[in-house]
C-alpha cells in the first residue's frame, strides 16, 4: 500500500492514508493511455456526416434524350455524379464510430493516469473543499494551496464545490465515478479529498464481476 500525505487547505499535514499500488503505484503503460484516449475522443464522434447519391437526388427519372442519333454520349439520367446537380458517388454516409476497450483495459488506463501524476508529484489529497462560491474557490486553489490550474475530484454530494470550482477558467471538477484519463491529464496537478481518493481506490480495486 502506498502511503500519501493528507492536507488542510493550508498545506499542512494532516493525517496519511494508504491507497493500493495498483491504483496510485501502477507502472507507466502508454499503450493503455492511448487506448483510453483513442475510446474518448472517437466517441465524440457524431458520424451524422452524409450526401445524396444519385438516387437520393429528385428528379433525374427521364431519360434526358434517346440512345442513339444525336451524336451525343448516352446518358440514362440527369442525376448521375457527373451531371451538374447530380448525386455524390460514393460520398459519405451516417456511421457509428463507437469504441470501446474492456473494463479491464480502461480501469487500468486510470490507474496509469493516476499513478503518473501521483510520481510526478503532481497529485494533492486534502482533507475537506469548505468553499461554496467561486471566488472563495478562486482563492483557496491559487492562494492557499498555490495551484494554476488542475483538476479537483470531490464526491457527488459536495455540490456546491462542484458548482463553484467549475466556473473557473483553468480548473476541473468531477466527482470520483466520472474521472477519467483524459480528464486527468488535460490539468497539471490532480487535486482529491480524502473522501474521493478512498471512493476510487475502492472503486478500480473492486473483484471483477459482470460486465460494466
Amino acid at each position: 500500500m502506498a502511503k500519501f500525505d493528507v492536507v488542510d487547505m493550508n498545506l499542512k499535514k494532516v493525517s496519511e492514508i494508504e491507497l493500493a499500488d495498483e491504483v496510485f503505484a501502477a507502472e507507466p503503460n502508454q499503450n493503455l493511455i492511448y487506448e483510453a484516449a483513442k475510446m474518448q475522443q472517437i466517441n465524440r464522434r457524431r458520424g451524422t456526416v452524409m450526401v445524396k447519391n444519385s438516387s437520393l437526388v429528385s428528379g433525374g427519372g427521364k431519360k434526358p434524350w434517346k440512345q442513339k442519333g444525336t451524336g451525343r454520349a448516352r446518358q440514362g439520367s440527369t442525376r448521375a455524379s457527373h451531371w451538374v446537380g447530380g448525386g455524390k458517388a460514393m460520398g459519405p454516409k451516417p456511421r457509428d464510430y463507437f469504441y470501446r476497450p474492456p473494463r479491464q483495459v480502461r480501469r487500468a488506463a486510470v490507474a496509469v493516469a493516476l499513478s503518473l501524476r501521483a510520481k510526478e508529484k503532481k497529485l494533492l489529497i486534502v482533507d475537506t473543499l469548505g468553499f461554496e462560491k467561486t471566488k472563495q474557490a478562486a482563492s483557496a486553489l491559487t492562494k492557499n494551496l498555490k495551484l494554476t490550474a488542475a483538476l479537483v475530484v470531490d464526491t457527488k454530494a459536495n455540490a456546491k464545490v462542484h458548482r463553484a470550482v467549475r466556473n473557473l477558467a483553468k480548473f476541473d471538477v468531477l466527482p470520483p465515478e466520472g474521472i477519467n484519463v483524459e480528464s486527468v491529464l488535460r490539468r497539471p496537478t490532480l487535486v482529491l479529498t480524502k473522501a474521493a481518493a478512498q471512493a476510487i481506490n475502492e472503486a478500480l480495486t473492486r473483484v471483477k464481476g459482470p460486465k460494466a
